[in-house]
């Protein structure tokens, strides 16, 4: 049972700064493109026609 009043705590505080990640990245606009990468690899570049 000494171990569950250190371990909760510390996982509580994990889950907090892993909420605190996700919530600093949405703020960065990290999620503002999720379809643009996945789309640019159908994209050709004028450099790969010329060879």
């Amino acid at each position: 049972m000494t171990g569950l009043t250190f371990l909760i705590p510390i996982a509580l505080l994990l889950g907090l700064i892993g909420l605190g990640a996700f919530f600093w990245a949405l703020r960065a606009g990290q999620f503002e493109d999720a379809d643009g990468a996945a789309m640019r690899i159908l994209i050709e570049d004028e450099d790969d026609r010329a060879n």
